[in-house]
C-alpha cells in the first residue's frame, strides 16, 4: 500500500541565491524514501542536469522538461517558448489531478511568469485546482507577492556570496 499524504501544502522557494531546485529536488528524494510519488516539471530546461540521471533510478520520482536547450533572454522569448510552457503547465496538471502523485514540483515556474511565459493568473487557478492531498512545490526567482500571499511556506533564498561574480562557470555536480 503506497504511503499518502494526509495534507498537501503549497510552498514556494525564491529568491536571488542558488539553492532553490537543490531544496525542492532534496524534498523529492526525501519524499521517496517515505514512499511519495513526485513528479517534477522543470519550466525553461532542457539541457541535461545531473538529476535526471539521478531521478531515473528512483522509481518514484518522475520528471520531465518544458524548455529548449538553449537560455531564454526575456526579450527575445519565442512563439515556441510559450507553447512549450503552457503543454508543460497542462502535462504538470494532467499529474497533479492524476491521484497517482503525491508532490508536485514547478520547477522554475516563477521565473517563466515572469519571462510571460505563462500567466500569473494560470499559476494561481493551477494552485486552486491542487487536491487536498497534494504536496506543491513553486520554485523560481522574483515570487510575485499574490504568489507569496496564497502560498503555505515561503522560503527566499538570498545571496550573500557567489562565485559567480569571479568568473566560476556552472559545474557539474553542483550547479547542474
Amino acid at each position: 500500500m503506497r504511503t499518502r499524504l494526509k495534507k498537501g501544502y503549497t510552498q514556494i522557494y525564491t529568491g536571488d541565491g542558488k539553492g532553490k531546485t537543490t531544496a525542492a529536488f532534496g524534498l523529492a528524494l526525501r519524499a521517496s524514501g517515505h514512499g511519495l510519488k513526485t513528479y517534477i516539471g522543470q519550466f525553461m530546461k532542457g539541457q541535461h542536469y545531473g538529476e535526471h540521471d539521478a531521478f531515473s533510478s528512483i522509481p518514484l520520482v518522475t520528471i520531465e522538461l518544458y524548455g529548449k536547450d538553449t537560455f531564454i533572454h526575456i526579450d527575445r522569448k519565442s512563439d515556441e517558448d510559450v507553447a512549450m510552457a503552457n503543454r508543460g503547465l497542462v502535462k504538470a496538471r494532467t499529474a497533479m489531478l492524476s491521484d497517482e502523485y503525491d508532490i508536485i514540483i514547478l520547477d522554475e515556474v516563477l521565473v517563466a511568469i515572469h519571462f510571460g511565459l505563462l500567466s500569473l493568473k494560470q499559476i494561481i487557478g493551477f494552485i486552486d485546482e491542487k487536491p487536498d492531498t497534494v504536496e506543491l512545490i513553486l520554485t523560481g526567482r522574483r515570487a510575485p507577492a499574490q504568489l507569496i500571499e496564497k502560498a503555505d511556506l515561503v522560503t527566499e533564498m538570498k545571496e550573500i556570496k557567489h562565485y559567480y561574480q569571479t568568473g566560476v562557470q556552472a559545474r557539474d555536480g553542483i550547479e547542474r
